[in-house]
């Protein structure tokens, strides 16, 4: 049997991806059936792909010959294709020889059947890595949070953002999902892949491989790096037009050297990084960069006394653009009620900010998890840019411009719902009250009129026949 359409494609190799498990590491399994899909793929594409696979590096030499060393053979394939092509040096997992090998040789023979060929083929491949990273994110539940962010997040981030052009950075990208949907951005409005540039860096060994294999999938030429961004910035120097990012919700330990020159609104508190990430950011920004966050709540309404002093002196800069409370179970990974923090050191609305109350958006998959619709990202992503192109209004209980004077009255907080008021309120239907009333009250005239016409006309009536 030969596999090409994707649906069934995802379905038959997440089903034949439990073969290995039990026999490896959960922390390991991805890495095994992401790289073996991989090696299909740049094996079915010899010739006409991006990547160059040598002869004994193909699938039908590591399909082929004695069962019981077939890891030895996906080891050394993984070593020659890495060999070849010098953009997936030290990517590919070399991890085979020492697993199962009855168990791999059947999860060898079930992704033989897959076909990665064709026009499409990398299309598929990058449907089937996203479908496999989702799969595993939620699989590994708070692990999974490490490394995967919801498309529905990412893409909310990208559409308002909207990047374009230029070197687009993420200081803590995961498995590269950012950088991915970027891309996708740029292709859907007709842009071509090099005019974005990706930077980014990853402390975790193991998802750093899986943010340079996502890239080399999408055929995204990227400087991935491996590092702690607080201990070693990877990328200095450079002046991003575009961060994305979702770092890790109120990191306790990280490292912190209170002299470091991007802590120039404050230096952040060692018991929590979330504006220690915010600075870091923000002191990437080119002069006309702009920076789209993920972020615990908390961040929007501590009290606590550095993180409170920093938020003032972030706003009183006037580099916050936009805040937007998320709804929640949006995220498998915490159930920490998430927002989003947008900078902006080119803000066409001077000294306001733009407030998004998204709680009440979204729609539930199953019983635990929820997503953003096309339609709820593009209202909100339209909210932010009629908001920036200054043909902006208020809606009570959604979205509401706010001064920065009313900021400071309420204490810098910035929480959306302190700012939106409520929702204009609607009967069971949907319809707005007053838009009821004030229709009500137009048919209740008309009727009265009609009720006086037809009063008038009985009455001629009755006169005639006295007559």
């Amino acid at each position: 049997m030969i596999l090409s359409m994707t649906a069934e494609l995802t379905e038959v190799l997440w089903k034949a991806a439990g073969k290995l498990r039990g026999s490896v590491d959960a922390a390991q399994y991805k890495d095994f059936v992401l790289g073996l899909v991989f090696l299909k793929y740049v094996s079915d594409s010899a010739g006409s792909g991006a990547f160059r696979v040598p002869d004994g590096a193909r699938w039908a030499d590591i399909a082929a010959g004695d069962p019981d060393t077939v890891g030895v053979r996906v080891d050394a394939a993984m070593d020659t294709v890495m060999r070849a092509n010098p953009s997936l040096d030290g990517v590919l997992p070399l991890i085979f020889r020492d697993v199962d090998q009855r168990r791999l040789g059947e999860l060898v023979a079930l992704i033989g059947a897959a076909r990665f060929g064709g026009r499409r083929a990398r299309d598929v491949l990058g449907e089937v890595y996203e479908y496999f990273l989702e799969k595993f994110a939620r699989a590994e539940g708070k692990r999974g949070g490490e490394f995967y962010t919801p498309p529905s997040v990412v893409k909310l981030l990208v559409e308002i953002l909207r990047p374009f052009k230029g070197r687009v950075y993420d200081p803590c990208c995961g498995s590269g999902g950012m950088f991915v949907q970027a891309e996708k951005f740029v292709r859907s409005h007709r842009g071509r892949l090099d005019d974005i540039a990706v930077h980014g860096q990853e402390a975790n060994e193991r998802t750093w491989r899986l943010a340079r294999m996502n890239l080399a999938v999408h055929e995204i030429a990227g400087d991935i790096r491996r590092a702690d961004a607080f201990h070693a910035d990877a990328h200095p120097g450079l002046e991003a037009d575009f961060v994305l990012a979702n770092p890790p919700f109120n990191m306790s330990d990280w490292y912190r050297d209170p002299a470091d020159p991007r802590w120039s609104f404050g230096v952040p508190p060692a018991g929590n990084a979330n504006f220690a990430w915010m600075q870091h950011i923000v002191a990437k920004l080119g002069p006309r960069g702009a920076a789209g966050v993920v972020m615990a709540n908390g961040s929007m309404s501590s009290r606590q006394s550095a993180e409170r002093r920093i938020r003032a002196a972030m706003v009183d800069a006037d580099l916050v653009s936009c805040v937007v409370a998320l709804p929640g179970q949006l995220f498998r990974s915490t159930q920490i009620p998430a927002c989003l923090w947008f900078f902006d050191r080119d803000k066409r609305v001077r000294d306001e900010i733009l407030f998004v109350d998204a709680r009440g958006m979204g729609t539930m998959v199953d019983r635990t998890e929820r997503v953003l619709t096309d339609p709820d990202i593009g209202r909100i992503a339209d909210a932010y840019h009629s908001w920036r192109d200054r043909s902006h209004s208020d809606v009570p209980g959604f979205c509401h411009s706010a001064g920065l004077d009313e900021i400071r009255a309420n204490d810098h907080v910035l929480t959306p719902g302190r700012y939106v008021g409520a929702a204009a309120p609607r009967t069971p239907d949907g319809e707005p009250v007053a838009d009821r009333i004030e229709r009500l009250t137009k048919e209740l005239f008309a009727q009265l009129d009609e009720s006086e016409r037809l009063d008038h006309v009985v009455r001629d009536e009755l006169r005639r026949l006295d007559e």
